[in-house]
């Protein structure tokens, strides 16, 4: 096994094997004095190699020469709020492997989101409104991507107004897993023998934790800024379609460039049916005929077309 990269909450990760990210029990939470969220970590930086590499590694030959990396953040162990979060993960940890007969199975896995969505995540950890509904997924709650298949992640991004997309990189505790199959309902382990799901017991792509065991079962660690700028996400059945595409604005810009040109109301109706959109409760067609019934087609020409035409002076 590759030697361990000792990190700031004394956790580890190190290099990988196949595609995967070696993890280790992790130790108490050390503390930090970076006054910030997040810690960046450049280039050169043991962690932040093996987590470039991982993560460029996933995407394929394809995706990889259209990919650039902004930035690698871990996440900060200052606070008392913070330290017991990661006190409490290394506690149920240990638990998990006393009932499993001494294996946690700790993983790391990706989650794809907007800017705002992994902030809020690092911030304050998971909440219902990232559990997923169930359709057309394997189950009601939280869906990562096992850390060799970045690309299957880059599904659930959206770029942000600088055109970055955002992965969300977890350590995991699985326990025991069960098989839960595609649209399944399924919101909490079938017996007390089972702890989380995957989609695939022999070679997961989809690890799912429930609602119940969120925030005691999934430790937010990195943050991963990349960009890909021609490339444009299309999710068919839960599996990502990735193809060249011209300049196009992500649902996050453009609910941000609408709300300096709208009032407060028809705002608030478009952000209501949005978040019922990011919830899976509406699909894609939905809301875009309820932002051009509440917006208007003009307006929403107006705001395209800006965005494209800034795009092009920085090309």
């Amino acid at each position: 096994m590759a030697a361990q990269v000792e990190i700031e909450d004394q956790a580890s990760v190190t290099e990988l094997d196949n595609g995967e990210i070696f993890d280790p029990l992790p130790d108490d939470a050390d503390s930090s004095s970076s006054g910030s969220t997040t810690i960046l970590l450049r280039e050169g930086n043991q962690e932040h190699d093996v987590i470039k590499t991982c993560f460029l590694s996933g995407l394929g030959p394809t995706l990889v020469n259209e990919t650039t990396i902004s930035s690698v953040r871990k996440k900060s162990t200052e606070g008392i709020t913070t330290r017991a979060k990661f006190l409490a993960f290394r506690i149920f940890t240990e638990a998990m492997a006393r009932k499993n007969g001494g294996d946690p199975n700790v993983k790391y896995g990706w989650y794809g989101g907007s800017r705002e969505e992994i902030e809020r995540v690092v911030s304050n950890g998971f909440s219902s409104r990232e559990v997923n509904d169930g359709v057309r997924e394997h189950g009601i709650g939280i869906h990562l991507v096992p850390s060799k298949y970045s690309l299957l992640a880059v599904a659930g991004t959206e770029p942000d107004e600088e055109g970055l997309r955002h992965l969300l990189l977890c350590r995991v505790l699985l326990g025991k897993t069960e098989q839960i199959v595609s649209g399944s309902k399924q919101s909490c382990p079938s017996s007390s023998e089972f702890d989380s799901g995957v989609d695939d017991l022999q070679s997961p792509r989809k690890y799912v934790v429930w609602s119940s065991a969120m925030n005691s079962c999934i430790l937010p660690s990195y943050i991963v800024s990349f960009r890909s700028p021609r490339l444009r996400v299309i999710s068919r059945g839960g599996s990502p379609v990735i193809r060249p595409s011209s300049p196009w604005v992500s649902f996050a810009a453009l609910m941000s460039m609408l709300s300096k040109s709208m009032d407060a109301s028809r705002m608030s109706l478009i952000m209501r049916t949005y978040d019922d959109f990011r919830k899976r409760k509406i699909q894609r067609d939905q809301l875009v005929r309820k932002m051009r019934q509440v917006a208007g087609d003009n307006l929403l020409a107006q705001i395209i077309k800006s965005h494209r035409d800034k795009y092009k002076n920085r090309v």
